[in-house]
């Protein structure tokens, strides 16, 4: 005889001897799947924290090769344009491309050279006596500072906590200063060191070789992969290729071009060192908002304390800044970049702080927007093919 079979309700299956319904069987697909990401998520940070801390150990390796890296790609339309259109051989196509980098470079320096490198000994020189003297100053115009103070009701406290400061805040003046020198004297000596890098000329001849096959063999570097994640994998890579060739050729342009225009600015209105001072403001601007920060920082009291300076000269200044910026913002980024990045203001402070603390240096501010972006990308990308089909 056989035994009764025991009747199931509708809409229930065994699951491991257990009878789970159809809304059971989601709040356990749904908890599986919450503790998966958690997983994921947990892994994926264990491995960027590794990463980061391997990148920060071995920096003076891998500087060299990132920045090879970032010009090829910078360069490879012009390289593809030669080796297709024009039919040269690879190493004549290098060739060129390097002759077509240094004859600009060597015009701005013949062109320019010579004021700069008068700027720059004069500034090396003259900064300790110019430290000392701002002091002094800053010491002698206290006077007027406290009547100004005083004959303001608004002033009484800022005048109580500035007199109980004024030894503090003079002595903290002449440390920064001291640091300052330092540290402008090691930007100095990053840059010629960065010069110095005879090998990165190598590297970059590799990749404008080498990546003129990378899009054709792409695939084939992953075959353990599923044809789909494969080709999501692909697609990841050339997006942020894309995002990094875009943002760095058109923040290139923009931050040259701030340069000259804070130069010209400055130089007209009788800053010294305006020139010298103008161009390193641009070139900090690779790196966004940098150079508007530590120039505000820089100009502003040169400007006050020069010997012919003063509070005209410091508005001049500030007017300056503010043309500059705005002709950036509605006219320089908009024509030249877009919105490549697609990332808010807010968004782009985040990530330099994020980024440059994550790598510890000066290469993670370069590359937190790039990386900022392409996360946003891979978020996008797996909210629509994954994260959808497990939930």
């Amino acid at each position: 005889m056989t035994e009764p079979t025991e009747k199931r309700p509708e809409g229930m299956r065994p699951i491991a001897g257990l009878h789970l319904g159809t809304r059971q069987r989601a709040a356990l697909a749904a908890a599986i799947t919450i503790v998966s990401g958690i997983v994921i998520l947990g892994a994926l940070f264990a491995i960027g924290w590794v990463l980061t801390q391997f990148l920060h150990r071995f920096s003076n390796v891998f500087l060299p090769l990132a920045v090879a890296g970032v010009i090829a790609m910078l360069l490879a339309p012009y390289y593809h344009w030669l080796r297709r259109r024009l039919k040269f051989p690879a190493a004549l196509a290098v060739a060129t491309v390097f002759l077509s980098i240094s004859l600009p470079i060597a015009g701005f320096g013949w062109f320019f050279g010579a004021v700069m490198v008068e700027q720059i000994s004069d500034m090396v020189i003259r900064f300790p006596a110019w430290r000392e003297s701002m002091a002094e100053d800053l010491q002698a115009r206290w006077p007027q500072m406290k009547h100004f103070l005083d004959e303001n009701p608004w002033g009484q406290r800022a005048r109580e906590v500035l007199e109980a400061q004024q030894e503090t805040v003079i002595n903290g003046l002449r440390e920064l200063s001291t640091r300052a020198l330092t540290a402008g004297m090691g930007v100095f000596g990053f840059l010629g060191t960065l010069a110095a890098w005879a090998v990165m000329p190598v590297y970059l001849a590799y990749f404008l070789i080498a990546g003129a096959r990378v899009p054709r063999d792409l695939e084939k570097l992953f075959p353990f992969l599923k044809p789909t994640t494969r080709k999501d994998l692909v697609y990841l890579i050339n997006e942020f290729v894309a995002i990094l060739v875009a943002f760095f050729r058109g923040q290139f342009v923009i931050a040259f071009l701030q340069g000259l225009l804070y130069a010209i600015g400055f130089s007209v209105v009788g800053l010294r060192y305006g020139f010298i001072l103008g161009m390193m403001l641009g070139l900090l601007n690779i790196i966004p908002y940098l150079g508007n920060i530590v120039g505000l920082a820089i100009c502003l009291p040169l400007a006050y304390f020069q010997a012919d300076g003063g509070v005209l000269l410091l508005g001049l200044i500030a007017i300056i800044f503010v043309i500059v910026q705005l002709i950036e913002g509605y006219v320089l980024t908009p024509r030249i970049m877009g919105s490549q990045t697609g990332l808010h203001p807010v968004a782009i402070i985040v990530a330099l702080f994020f980024w440059g603390t994550a790598l510890q240096g000066i290469l993670g501010m370069i590359l937190a927007i790039p990386l900022t972006a392409f996360l946003v990308v891979f978020w996008r990308l797996a909210r629509r093919r994954y994260i959808k089909e497990l939930i």
